[in-house]
């Protein structure tokens, strides 16, 4: 019973992925006439306009590198800071650890304004670094929330033993800390490169520059002031999605193992 619940939960869940696939291979008004109908043959010339008129390469690559950028950031400063509250007691770490669940509840929509005039102020408005610094400041709270709760259910023993043996505070958390702490960090890693990549309202906001694009807000090039190439759309939102399925594909050992290690933890 379990095993088909589990069937028709992932059926139920690619089935509308399976439809935008089969609509990028339609033009828009087969795609009008009849939606839910199988396209007839593989035209690939929805896929051609993406490329083309859609100058999805150029798009592509700001997303890698706005996507990537922010990741590392937040890998790096996650990883310190939750091995810091989790592994040190000093005065203010409760206080410290606080702060950073406070930004767990505030919406960045709310903060649109604020942020727009700190990066103005900054010379960092329409440029890639602006929105690195933007994701990872929000993705950074969740990302310590993690990394802290589950360094602080590895035992103690292992980092004093290495103390003991010689080794410094840095050399503690690169060779023991860090091996233990990979699944957790592709876990991370994915919960927040999929908003990342997937945004579409801070790009839209802090860019102007088209040649510094994100996809999702490139793929506004298929919305005309009178009709939508719905075809140049579904095309371009399935290679957007490819990277997001390699990655998981890549990573899903890794999650997988983070996923039970925190489930048996204790």
């Amino acid at each position: 019973m379990l095993k088909l619940g589990l069937i028709i939960n992932t059926f139920l869940v690619l089935l509308p992925t399976f439809f935008v696939i089969n609509a990028s291979f339609r033009n828009t008004n087969d795609i009008f006439s009849a939606p839910l109908s199988l396209a007839e043959r593989f035209d690939l010339t929805n896929y051609q306009l993406v490329f083309e008129q859609g100058n999805f390469g150029r798009y592509f690559w700001n997303s890698l590198i706005v996507t990537g950028g922010s990741i590392v950031v937040i890998l790096i400063l996650g990883t310190l800071a939750g091995y810091a509250l989790a592994r040190y007691s000093f005065r203010l770490n409760n206080v410290v650890y606080v702060f950073f669940l406070t930004g767990l509840l505030i919406p960045a929509k709310l903060a649109l304004v604020p942020l727009f005039i700190q990066l103005k102020n900054m010379g960092l408005l329409d440029s890639r670094i602006g929105l690195i610094l933007l994701y990872s400041a929000g993705a950074l709270p969740a990302a310590v929330f993690i990394f802290t709760g589950f360094i602080k259910a590895l035992p103690a023993d292992l980092d004093n033993a290495a103390r003991i043996d010689g080794a410094t505070e840095f050399q503690v958390f690169r060779k023991i800390m860090l091996p233990l702490i990979v699944p957790v960090m592709s876990i991370v890693g994915i919960y927040s490169a999929i908003p990342i990549w997937n945004d579409f309202l801070l790009p839209l906001v802090f860019i102007k520059d088209t040649s510094k694009m994100t996809i999702m807000q490139g793929m506004t090039v298929f919305f005309g002031e009178y009709a939508n190439d719905w075809g140049g759309l579904f095309a371009g939102l399935s290679l957007a999605a490819l990277p997001i399925v390699l990655l998981y594909v890549i990573l899903s050992g890794q999650f997988i193992k983070g996923l039970t290690a925190g489930a048996t933890k204790g």
